[in-house]
């Protein structure tokens, strides 16, 4: 086992004001080296020397698309990068949202969403199971973010929950307070009511816990909603 700080990887940061960039500063904070895998390198950047900023240590690593390949590179740069250091933690953040009736739904929507939640779900996946195998006994945790991966999550935990790697799916039930909510939201008692909206800083913290579960009490599938979020 190595005796460096354990390294968390996040794909999906946004522009900072959401849940991949909180749950890399609640990891950072943690004594993880962060490493941030996104597509904007300026967001990125920004990210990365905010956290760096607090004295932990954050690096970005700049994809140009979330495709098997770039998501193999990224990987095997943040290996090179802290080589005597295990990825220990990893978090799928990334998806392609789309709020449209079904009548409006294009064969290009349908695509870029299959892309995105479902085949580089499963690369970035793939490269969380590949880093993890070869770590002796210790917490090693995968968490998908969005609802659409559960299948995946759930055909993963128990394929390799047997090799002590702990895979979980967590549901985000409710409108997250982050840059889109505050610029899109009708009702703008939402953005200070606590009881209407999940805070990233909150959900970011669920995710820490997660990863250190003890394996004789580890949990598959986390629900976390607003106190008044609908049923």
């Amino acid at each position: 086992m190595s005796t460096q700080a354990p390294v968390f990887v996040v794909a999906g940061v946004g522009n900072g004001s959401g849940t991949g960039a909180a749950a890399a500063r609640a990891f950072g904070a943690a004594g993880y080296r962060v490493a941030l895998i996104a597509r904007n390198v300026e967001h990125l950047k920004n990210v990365a020397d905010e956290i760096s900023a607090t004295g932990a240590d954050a690096v970005a690593f700049p994809v140009k698309s979330y495709s098997y390949a770039d998501l193999h590179i990224a990987f095997e740069e943040i290996k090179r990068h802290w080589s005597k250091a295990e990825i220990r933690v990893t978090v799928w953040n990334a998806a392609h949202n789309v709020r449209k009736p079904f009548l409006e739904l294009t064969e290009e929507i349908v695509q870029e969403s299959v892309q995105t939640n479902i085949v580089s779900a499963f690369a970035f996946a793939r490269e969380s199971i590949l880093a993890f195998k070869d770590l002796e006994l210790d917490d090693k945790a995968f968490s998908a973010g969005k609802h659409g991966e559960r299948a995946l999550a759930q055909s993963l935990n128990k394929e390799f929950g047997v090799q002590n790697i702990h895979v979980s799916n967590v549901i985000v039930d409710g409108a997250i307070l982050n840059g889109r909510l505050e610029k899109l939201a009708t009702d703008k008692s939402i953005l200070t009511d606590l009881d209407k909206r999940l805070d990233p800083a909150s959900i970011a913290a669920s995710y820490v816990y997660l990863a250190h579960q003890d394996r004789t009490a580890w949990t598959f599938e986390l629900d976390l909603r607003p106190a008044h979020e609908r049923w």
